[in-house]
């Protein structure tokens, strides 16, 4: 497994306290349940909800790993090689889609073609495709419609697996995709007057939470979090800072802030977090998706401003 350095330490802390949600005991469900698998958090969030009490859901991506550097052991495959589904966005986590298609390609709930990914924002160096999955931003969970979406994938599923909770699971689909549509609501009016709508981030891994609320997003580093931005690339997000009098820039939890403070130091802009929630950590503002998707919308409001 690979850790950005900064997530090593908080991924070790983190670890037996997040246990419950994030390891492999989640869920709560009995030994006669589903056995579930999901590649990262967003995908485990939305399985445990749909699952509730009836199916056991783990994730293949620890506490405060990054999901686009995982490596799976060899106990990580055998848990796919074991599950009943595979909850997974193919072409994010190139170790996950070589685990289920080589032990149990029956068993993969490809969640790609609910969530309808946009072709990403950069378009790479000398005309490559940028990092992603197929040159798609991977990161549409930022956008709450399009997680609902999913979540109703992952209860139709769930509902073959085990014909006699399809109705619970169905019904748990809809409790998430109202809270889903409840946050998407939040978002719309809380940012629909605000004074700014140029999001700049260290990171382009919001382009669809920009894209629903009218934003436009503009990123120092591409898709790639670990990429190490070029002269020019800092040149050219410092030279629009400046031009449209941009307040904050935006980096995200498990990244170093010193890209988005480099810029922010030029142009006498202030950094906040925006949280891509890939992952929860012990310092993710909230303990679940919703939670901490909120925590952005209070950070948006004041970095935009939004009155």
């Amino acid at each position: 497994m690979k850790l950005r350095p900064a997530a090593i330490l908080g991924t070790a802390v983190t670890a037996a306290a997040l246990l419950t949600a994030c390891g492999s005991d989640a869920g709560g469900a009995s030994g006669d349940g589903p056995a579930v698998v999901a590649s990262f958090y967003p995908l485990q969030f939305v399985t445990q909800r749909v699952a509730g009490d009836r199916a056991r859901v783990t994730s293949l991506t620890p506490p405060g790993a990054e999901p686009h550097d995982l490596e799976l052991e060899p106990r990580d495959v055998a848990a796919v090689t074991e599950a009943d589904l595979v909850v997974y966005l193919k072409g994010f986590q190139p170790a996950v889609d070589e685990a289920v298609v080589g032990e149990g390609a029956d068993a993969g709930v490809d969640v790609t073609p609910a969530a309808r990914l946009d072709r990403a924002a950069s378009d790479g160096e000398d005309g490559e495709a940028p990092e992603g999955v197929d040159g798609k931003d991977p990161h549409f969970w930022l956008d709450p419609t399009r997680l609902a979406d999913v979540a109703g994938v992952v209860a139709d599923r769930l509902a073959a697996a085990d014909a006699a909770g399809a109705v619970t699971y169905r019904a748990n689909a809809e409790k998430l995709r109202a809270d889903l549509a409840a946050l998407d609501g939040e978002f719309r009016t809380g940012l629909a007057t605000c004074g700014s709508k140029d999001l700049v981030t260290s990171h382009e891994a919001f382009g669809y939470l920009a894209a629903r609320y009218g934003m436009t997003q503009v990123g120092i580093n591409g898709l790639s979090p670990d990429a190490e931005p070029q002269p020019a690339d800092l040149a050219r997000v410092t030279d629009f800072v400046r031009e449209h009098r941009v307040r904050t820039i935006y980096y995200e939890t498990l990244v170093s802030p010193a890209v988005a403070r480099t810029v922010a130091g030029e142009t006498g802009a202030r950094t906040a977090v925006l949280d891509p929630l890939e992952g929860l950590t012990e310092d993710s503002e909230g303990d679940d998706y919703l939670a901490v998707m909120r925590s952005n919308l209070a950070h948006l409001r004041e970095g935009q401003p939004c009155p």
